[in-house]
């Protein structure tokens, strides 16, 4: 999803939103793409002990065990060197979203899961003649005609 050093910018800027916690990250990381991709704590954690060694978070004032991570001026100013660069970076996620959005439908893929489920079982049928294999065949074809028009 990310070249070298793009993470930490996508990063960095969520954290300018508002501080956040490495496990909030994923999450909004995951929001942006619509579910299509998550970046492991094992890529987000030591990406946010460099930006903390880099001085460019720091870690804010928090309730309870989470570390949240605020922005800090150096990090600011990395943001504002890389301006387009983190735009563009935003750009691809929520392209990934959008796509995630077209091609990820829930009710096709269970309608596609029933018509697996139901031609399984049909071809199991150890009495199924030539016939109505031919016509299993042509039905589905034509379904796949009629939605390739649509």
């Amino acid at each position: 999803m990310f070249d070298s050093g793009e993470l930490r910018l996508v990063l960095l800027r969520l954290i300018a939103d508002e501080p956040r916690h490495g496990y909030d990250l994923i999450r909004r990381i995951e929001e942006l793409t619509g579910g299509a991709y998550a970046p492991s704590p094992g890529v987000i954690y030591p990406t946010l002990t460099l930006l903390d060694d880099m001085g460019q978070i720091a870690a804010a004032d928090s309730e309870g065990a989470k570390k949240l991570f605020a922005i800090t001026p150096e990090g600011q100013a990395e943001l504002d060197a890389n301006a387009a660069l983190v735009d563009e970076l935003l750009a691809r996620l929520a392209e990934v979203g959008d796509e995630q959005q077209r091609t990820d439908s829930a009710s096709v893929r269970r309608a596609m899961g029933n018509l697996r489920a139901v031609l399984m079982n049909r071809l199991r049928d150890r009495e199924l003649d030539e016939a109505t294999l031919h016509e299993i065949v042509a039905r589905i074809d034509e379904a796949a005609q009629k939605i390739e028009r649509l």
